[in-house]
């Protein structure tokens, strides 16, 4: 995927990710001081990091709270300018709102990965239009502070594809190119595990949509209740999903460990190109 600003994401990539905010599931407030985000930041770009995703508002399962602008920005702002010159991938920024998006573009953000698939903010599309960023459309339903109220589907692959062939086709109307759209079915997002383990199965169909399919499974509660809950098993337990995941066709994995994550992607992609035809 070539951005607006040249660089080119070769797949399967590895995003790292990057929680400025107290709160966050897995790794809350253990990088809420911007120097050491600045630090993991570039730790993670030499474990191997195609793309490191930022964000500054907390969006767990259980007792995710709304944060306002002017807090996220100051989470956020002090991050992004300690990188501008010191990390060389692209930035994502994790965000739902246009006020933080663009302030993270004119940092030099080149992808917006926004959990609501731009429907949460009405201004976010046309950002992303003028701006030529990359997007990334999640599934969810509710809200940060409420989707897992309505993790039920008749069929969870059905409901997920459907609903991201639509954003897709809005942020195309709404003058987002084609190319810079990536599609992610929101593991862990109003998904039970058994909803989670469907989706991962189905990912070929999600591929055929056309778009890069994005998937985070790390650290998510259905890795820890299947693989075990020791920090070695949640490792183990992510690599293997992302294995699957690449191996399946996912462009893209969202990971916590770029380090751990790196080898199994590898695998997975050699084996997918190497399929013995």
């Amino acid at each position: 995927m070539r951005l607006h600003d040249g660089r080119v994401i070769h797949f399967p990539a590895i995003m790292g990710v990057l929680n400025v905010t107290p709160d966050s599931f897995s790794d809350g407030g253990r990088y809420l001081d911007p120097e050491r985000a600045i630090e993991h930041a570039l730790e993670m770009q030499e474990q191997g990091a195609d793309i490191i995703d930022i964000g500054g508002e907390s969006t767990r399962p259980v007792g995710a709270r709304s944060v306002p602008v002017d807090e996220e920005l100051r989470r956020l702002v002090p991050v992004l300018r300690g990188l501008a010159r010191r990390l060389h991938v692209p930035v994502s920024i994790d965000t739902r709102k246009a006020q933080v998006a663009r302030m993270a573009i004119e940092h030099g953000a080149a992808i917006i990965n926004d959990v609501t698939a731009l429907s949460y903010d009405p201004q976010m599309a046309r950002l992303a239009a003028e701006t030529g960023s990359a997007v990334v459309l999640m599934h969810m339903r509710g809200s940060p502070e409420t989707h897992m109220r309505f993790a039920r589907y008749r069929n969870v692959v059905i409901a997920v594809t459907g609903y991201l062939a639509a954003r897709a086709k809005y942020a195309i109307r709404a003058g987002i190119s084609p190319s810079r759209i990536i599609i992610d079915p929101g593991i862990g997002f109003a998904k039970t595990a058994r909803h989670n383990l469907a989706l991962l199965n189905a990912l070929p169909v999600l591929c055929r949509l056309g778009y890069p399919v994005l998937v985070g499974t790390s650290r998510k509660s259905f890795i820890r209740r299947i693989a075990g809950g020791t920090p070695r098993e949640i490792e183990f337990g992510t690599a293997a999903a992302d294995a699957l995941a690449v191996a399946a066709g996912a462009s893209i994995v969202r990971v916590h460990d770029p380090g751990a994550a790196r080898a199994a992607v590898r695998m997975a992609a050699a084996m997918r190109v190497n399929d013995g035809k």
